[in-house]
């Protein structure tokens, strides 16, 4: 069963070539072919080149796209499309302030730093720094890192956030999604209160 027949409200496509959940250019089309159009698709990049940013652009298939890089505002906003700007959560930093430089995005992603890994690392970080996050600001914010079936509804009932990414913590194998793993994981999002 896939993310969207079990209720996902956006699925993720990874234009990041180190990840072993990467995708090209030419394979993208078919991987959405069939998605309800409810269902958002967001292009993930770090520190991209434009030209490939948009080269997935011009398929007309994405609906937003989320920067897990250096990115900053001005290079986010370029692209005249909604984004997501992932935010690396690492002790001794001012995130307010680094929240504040994206007023434009539609949301923040907050994910965990491990320094030679950009996302899908399955490794959480302190959620109460999240908590205070999500209660001081004004934009949408979405949870991830580390995210499972076991740990999600503890993780939504502590941040209450706008959403939750999960990658890894639904896997089999890097970049394999487990079909039970996802029913588990959405049992848990659909069972707060």
């Amino acid at each position: 069963m896939s993310a969207s027949e079990l209720g996902a409200d956006a699925i993720g496509l990874n234009f990041y070539p180190p990840s072993p959940r990467a995708i090209t250019v030419e394979q993208a089309p078919a991987i959405v072919a069939d998605l309800p159009k409810s269902v958002t698709v967001v292009a993930l990049f770090v520190n991209p080149d434009p030209a490939l940013v948009d080269a997935v652009l011009a398929l007309g298939i994405v609906d937003c796209l989320q920067f897990h890089g250096d990115e900053n505002a001005a290079f986010c906003g370029q692209f005249n499309t909604p984004y997501v700007k992932a935010v690396r959560i690492q002790i001794g930093r001012d995130y307010h302030r680094e929240i504040s430089l994206f007023t434009d995005a539609c949301a923040i992603l907050l994910d965990s730093y491990i320094k030679s890994v950009r996302g899908g690392s399955g490794e959480s970080f302190d959620w109460s720094i999240a908590a205070r996050l999500v209660a001081s600001s004004q934009q949408r914010v979405v949870l991830a890192g580390g995210l499972n079936a076991l740990n999600v509804n503890q993780a939504i009932t502590q941040v209450k956030p706008f959403g939750v990414d999960v990658s890894s913590g639904v896997e089999t194998g890097a970049g394999i999604k487990d079909p039970e793993q996802l029913r588990l994981f959405f049992e848990g999002v659909n069972s707060v209160e």
